[in-house]
């Protein structure tokens, strides 16, 4: 009898620390809840919806305006963020798509960009090397991904993974903060931590697939 009650004890003792476990765990975030499309992992954006995005790209690069507009009552860190917000699909697909001219037009001419290959200052010093990684990023047999995003104001921040469709081995990964004044104002700060594993300089041939400006 003593021996089943201590049974029971330990079974009851596991069962409330289970349950005191989970309470404790933060809730998981699907970070895409909210947004016109999920880009966390390969396979749920169809090709319709990829073309829409690319054209709405193509539209918001153009919004962009020649003197970064002043936060204001006219433009608010609340209309900036939801602007991001919208963005940011456009953004991923057009990575995927190896888009290299609305990469480019994503950001502001002065733009800082703090990495370890940088600090890169202006449009012409990031240009020879980010070619590169977007080039490796975007090779065909290979799926970009961002399984965390997170917004507020004008941060944007996430992390990405590039993973090979055949092996599923990550080749190259990343965290991300842009600093992004709305579609009037685009990026003027950008900071990554970025990884690859297999190739850090693109071939031509690779290179060549990339549409540029």
């Amino acid at each position: 009898m003593l021996e089943q009650k201590l049974i029971l004890s330990q079974s009851n003792g596991s069962s409330q620390e289970g349950q005191r476990s989970q309470s404790l765990l933060t809730p998981r975030i699907n970070y895409y809840k909210d947004l016109v499309a999920d880009y966390s992992r390969s396979g749920l954006v169809g090709n319709e919806l990829a073309k829409k995005l690319i054209k709405k790209a193509e539209e918001i690069v153009a919004m962009k305006e020649e003197t970064l507009p002043q936060i204001s009552p006219d433009y608010t860190l609340k209309q900036i963020e939801q602007e991001n917000r919208e963005w940011w699909p456009t953004h991923c697909e057009a990575l995927r798509q190896g888009r290299g001219d609305i990469l480019t037009g994503e950001y502001r001419d002065d733009l800082v960009y703090l990495c370890q290959d940088g600090p890169y200052q202006g449009l012409e010093q990031q240009k020879e090397r980010e070619k590169h990684w977007w080039a490796l990023i975007a090779q065909p047999g290979v799926t970009m991904c961002w399984p965390i995003v997170m917004f507020h104001g004008e941060f944007t921040y996430f992390e990405w993974k590039c993973v090979d469709d055949e092996t599923n081995e990550t080749i190259a990964k990343g965290n991300v903060t842009w600093v992004r004044r709305g579609h009037r104002g685009a990026c003027y700060l950008k900071t990554e931590q970025l990884t690859f594993y297999r190739d850090v300089f693109a071939p031509g041939e690779l290179l060549r697939l990339m549409t540029t400006v």
